[in-house]
């Protein structure tokens, strides 16, 4: 887990990708789904590119037998160089060792105001 968050806090598109199976879903948020691993790639390097810097803060994750759940708070760096903190949860179901099943739970809905 910490891996998984630290590819993200580097904003590195293509570590994170490493981490999911080739037909995963990754939803953010209320945002629709995102099917495939080179399209979860691109819509998360497309985030990465309208904010500055990203930081997560990992409180607890707990293992299930179908994967995992984190909660923690993370803080958005905009383009302007003003930060947003908010608390996150993560779903993931997971099969051999790759994420198939990735839900954020977030609301970010004040980091582009």
């Amino acid at each position: 887990m910490k891996s998984l968050f630290q590819a993200i806090d580097n904003q590195d598109a293509d570590s994170f990708a490493a981490f999911l199976a080739e037909n995963a879903t990754f939803r953010f948020g209320n945002a629709p789904a995102v099917h495939g691993r080179e399209a979860i790639k691109a819509a998360v390097s497309g985030f990465f590119d309208s904010i500055s810097a990203i930081s997560h803060t990992l409180n607890e994750a707990w293992q299930t037998p179908a994967g995992a759940v984190s909660h923690g708070a993370v803080t958005y760096t905009r383009l302007d160089n003003s930060t947003l903190t908010v608390p996150f949860c993560n779903v993931f179901k997971i099969r051999d060792n790759l994420i198939e099943e990735y839900l954020i739970f977030v609301d970010n809905s004040e980091l582009y105001r």
